[in-house]
């Protein structure tokens, strides 16, 4: 028996990094997983992969890939739709897709730009991405988890609370993230819905896109977390979003959990 027997899963920014490994440890779990992406080739990777760990265990593939832009209200809705048509209803929404840059020159990371400087464009697009992809995606999976209640799984960072100096619009969408979060938890409560935030500090593909470009920064890093070493999306993260998304956590709503090696106690 799987932690997540039963249970169906979105997995949002599913395609790489910190997505992909959270939704394969749903998969070992036993849940019914959606990988959700923008990429039809990292989205097919993630569901291959899947369907490879099923056929290992003697079991049929519960996973569907589904493509979409996660700033667009509308193929938000489509994508949660289709989950509800293959599956039946929508257990646990991991909300992990996150743009930077622009629509037109889209960016691996947040990159740098001064607060003075910062254009509109590039700020709507992290807005829309991230704070509006989220609000959009728990809006639409509410009507399935209001009766029966549900896991909603949300993601901040670490450069929003100690902010990150050249990352403003991140810095502002995450920790506007970690507000929205504790507003669903306070008034969704009553529907037996929790709703966390996770802030983590991982090697991503993303991540190491914005070491690079500041040479010394990881070194720096490093030296601020107790634990000295930067997360693992598949031992550390993984097995984070499986406890909040099982009934382990139950009475577990409203919080940030820091997966940061202790990160946040640098001063």
């Amino acid at each position: 028996m799987g932690k997540l027997d039963g249970r169906v899963a979105i997995v949002t920014g599913a395609g790489r990094g910190i997505g992909r490994a959270i939704a394969i440890a749903y998969a070992r779990e036993g849940a019914s997983v959606v990988v959700a992406s923008r990429s039809q080739g990292t989205v097919d990777a993630v569901v291959a992969e899947i369907t490879e760990i099923a056929g290992i265990a003697g079991e049929p593939a519960a996973v569907l890939g589904v493509t979409f832009d996660v700033g667009a209200r509308e193929q938000v809705q489509r994508m949660v739709d289709e989950t509800v048509a293959r599956f039946g209803t929508v257990d646990i929404l991991v909300n992990n897709a996150q743009g930077f840059g622009t629509p037109a020159e889209p960016q691996a990371s947040p990159g740098y730009i001064a607060l003075e400087d910062f254009p509109d464009d590039a700020w709507d697009h992290t807005f829309r991405s991230g704070l509006k992809g989220t609000l959009y995606a728990m809006q639409a999976v509410f009507p399935h988890m209001r009766e029966r209640g549900g896991k909603i799984i949300n993601f901040g960072s670490g450069n929003g609370i100690g902010a990150m100096k050249g990352t403003a619009a991140y810095n502002a969408t995450k920790e506007a993230i970690r507000s929205l979060t504790r507003t669903a938890a306070a008034e969704w409560g009553k529907h037996g819905i929790c709703v966390n935030v996770i802030l983590p500090t991982m090697v991503t593909d993303s991540a190491r896109s914005f070491l690079d470009s500041r040479p010394g920064i990881e070194d720096k890093l490093i030296a601020q977390i107790p634990l000295r070493r930067m997360g693992d999306v598949d031992r550390d993260i993984g097995p984070v979003a499986v406890f909040l998304g099982s009934s382990d956590s139950d009475f577990v709503t409203g919080q940030t959990v820091h997966v940061d090696g202790g990160q946040i106690l640098r001063p």
